[in-house]
């Protein structure tokens, strides 16, 4: 049995995407289990760029089952742009399996998502997946399932939602609703493309446990964005954390054997919130330029700062973090020496544990210790012993402070651009 889960350790844009398109050469399966269309992996092949939102990003090898689980909030209509997408591309998507059970992005969350944005600033990408988590909660919500099954029945509860949704649009908001009859015709017409690729992902990933299949299972977004344990309310509306792979997927905690955290080298975050390490000088658009650290899905410049391993050490008690994947560590390359935040200061207090409340992470100041850099190229370098002494002490610092040894380092964001310490998946 190999079942190993791929977990962002920051606030995301870690670069899950590229190690999960190198982790699924050697997978049987890569299953993705929350989030929604706000996310955004890039995998670079070659010299081809792809970017994906809902689909696993194991989909670029034909022989790797790539299933959506139940945790994803599915927007039918970018689901079916990025199959077709991927397909004018030459990429076959055949190996593509998605829940029944998974919950519908309706065109009114996306509205009401964007009207609750205006009011509260949180910073979410509009996409609708808070108010489809919400109507998943409230038990008003649909999945895709429910349009194959038992269509009736749909139609029935449809019509009373979207009369329900365009009060509260119309006469809370005063803007434009939507027509009933409009809505279900685009879906009736989406689910007819996407009803081939529908099945119980539950069974599957779970007899492919049991068959001894190697599975990767790949989180969206990261553990401070977590809805439980994250910067709340600056979250997303789902558990990325690795405990989300279970409930996420419909198989039990017993199955996993690994856990790894994708560290990015330094720290970024997008949208508000308290971030310690953010760095608002020159420096920190350095790091935004090199990085090129811009939004996948949103475009938006991501706040840049030092690495902080008060939150790595949070990410591992979290998630049972067994091995860490260290990304963009070539984007450092350049700088003459390099901080690390060890703990922070509050209230005349040493704080080396991430703080509980959101009030006390906004008066925390980090603490920091100096590296020196390694002011060379890496991004050519193809194994650990390679690496400039300097860039091996960084990573060894981050192992010390973290308790967890890495077994991936990315110099560049090419799948070749991978050095592996320790195979996953032995």
């Amino acid at each position: 049995m190999s079942a190993v889960v791929l977990v962002g350790a920051q606030w995301g844009d870690e670069g899950k995407g590229k190690i999960t398109d190198f982790l699924a050469e050697r997978a049987d399966c890569v299953v993705r289990y929350q989030g929604g269309s706000n996310a955004g992996h890039t995998v670079e092949v070659q010299n081809e760029k792809f970017m994906l939102h809902l689909i696993p990003s194991g989909i670029l090898y034909p022989n790797t089952l790539c299933v959506v689980g139940n945790g994803v909030v599915v927007d039918m209509g970018k689901l079916i742009e990025e199959i077709q997408g991927l397909q004018a591309r030459g990429i076959d998507t055949g190996n593509l399996c998605i829940s029944f059970r998974a919950p519908l992005v309706l065109p009114y969350h996306k509205k009401l998502d964007e009207i609750e944005d205006r009011k509260s600033c949180i910073g979410t990408t509009k996409r609708g997946i808070g108010p489809a988590y919400a109507d998943k909660i409230n038990r008003t919500g649909f999945r895709l399932g429910d349009l194959v099954v038992d269509r009736d029945g749909f139609k029935e509860r449809f019509k009373q939602q979207v009369e329900d949704k365009n009060r509260i649009i119309q006469e809370l908001y005063g803007e434009a609703g939507f027509d009933y009859k409009e809505l279900l015709d685009q879906l009736l017409s989406q689910i007819e493309f996407l009803k081939p690729y529908l099945a119980d992902t539950s069974l599957l990933v779970h007899n492919a446990i049991k068959e001894g299949k190697r599975v990767l299972f790949e989180g969206a977004q990261g553990t401070l964005l977590d809805i439980d344990h994250g910067t709340y309310p600056y979250v997303t509306s789902s558990n990325p954390t690795a405990g989300g792979a279970c409930v996420g997927t419909g198989i039990g905690p017993t199955c996993i054997n690994q856990v790894i955290g994708v560290v990015k080298a330094y720290t970024t975050r997008v949208g508000e919130g308290p971030f310690p390490t953010e760095l608002t000088d020159e420096l920190g658009e350095t790091l935004r330029q090199k990085g090129v650290e811009f939004g996948t899905t949103t475009g938006r410049p991501r706040r840049c700062g030092w690495l902080d391993a008060v939150i790595l050490r949070y990410a591992v008690r979290i998630n049972g973090l067994t091995d860490l994947a260290i990304t963009k560590l070539d984007v450092l390359d350049s700088f003459e020496t390099i901080k690390i935040c060890v703990a922070y200061r509050y209230d005349g207090q040493l704080l080396e544990e991430f703080p509980e409340n959101l009030a006390i992470l906004g008066k925390c100041e980090p603490v920091y210790i100096e590296v020196p850099g390694w002011q060379q190229d890496i991004t050519g370098v193809t194994s650990y012993e390679e690496l400039p002494a300097n860039a091996k002490a960084y990573i060894e610092k981050i192992e010390e402070l973290t308790g967890v040894k890495q077994a991936l380092v990315a110099v560049g964001p090419k799948r070749s651009q991978t050095i592996v310490s320790r195979q996953i998946f032995d």
